[in-house]
């Protein structure tokens, strides 16, 4: 991939487990300090699978930011499904998609054939729920919810399993988006709503251009939840984890800082 021009980029945006921290673990201090000083220079947004409550545990409750740093912050939980912004240091929530009972019901009827179909065995010890209702989405994962990332990273590391479900359940409802997220899940929201949705809402509501965007994320290749931000046009890294995105951050924090001249 050619090498991208940070001099176009007004907006970083990442991907949050897998990327900013281990699936569903706390983020990092050092992590934390980078994203502060990368939010002295640009805006940064985070798209991710996981709910508004994950955001805040992991991600939020994490950030020192005690000056008008905040506000440059924005997070897309559950795909993008969901938007919020920061005003006056409380979150505000701008946009919500969520699934109907309705939907929700066809959803879960269409995951209880895949995982049969996909010969889909559950683990003997589950940590918290399989399928679980996200209000704006329905998360599967294969050790549940909680299970530790040692756990879950074993279970399908080539992610040959979870498109084996997944091309099952496009199959069963071909009206709803699906794609793999985090370490062991699949995502299931509204058709249309995925992390190039949330894109475009930063284009809608932020006002920055695709060409102006640079995304973060560990599950670029097709099926993967940050697949869709790559087919809407933005350039994109792909990482291998936190200590890979560390790496990328502190590259683009270099170059704004020596382009302020600060």
């Amino acid at each position: 991939m050619p090498k991208i021009d940070y001099s176009k980029k007004g907006i970083v945006v990442a991907d949050l487990d897998g990327t900013l921290t281990v699936s569903k673990t706390p983020m990092d201090d050092e992590m934390q300090g980078i994203i502060g000083e990368l939010l002295r220079y640009m805006p940064f947004a985070v798209i991710s699978g996981g709910k508004y409550e994950i955001f805040q545990k992991n991600f939020v409750s994490r950030l020192a930011l005690t000056d008008g740093r905040l506000s440059r912050l924005y997070i897309f939980p559950t795909c993008g499904a969901a938007f919020y912004v920061a005003k006056d240091r409380k979150w505000t929530k701008v946009y919500e998609e969520v699934l109907t009972q309705e939907e929700k019901d066809k959803i879960l009827r269409a995951f209880e054939i895949a995982l049969k179909k996909a010969k889909f065995e559950e683990p003997k010890k589950i940590y918290g729920e399989i399928l679980e209702d996200r209000g704006t989405q329905i998360t599967f994962s294969a050790n549940g919810q909680l299970a530790p990332f040692e756990i879950k990273s074993k279970w399908d590391p080539d992610m040959s399993k979870r498109m084996l479900i997944r091309k099952h359940l496009l199959e069963l409802a071909p009206e709803f988006q699906v794609n793999i997220g985090g370490t062991n899940s699949i995502d299931v929201t509204r058709k249309g709503i995925n992390k190039a949705y949330g894109i475009g809402k930063i284009t809608e509501v932020l006002g920055y251009k695709t060409g102006q965007m640079v995304y973060i994320g560990d599950a670029l290749r097709e099926g993967g939840n940050d697949w869709p931000v790559k087919q809407a046009g933005v350039d994109c890294i792909s990482v291998s984890g936190p200590e890979d995105a560390k790496r990328v951050l502190r590259e683009i924090i270099a170059f704004k800082k020596a382009e302020s001249g600060k």
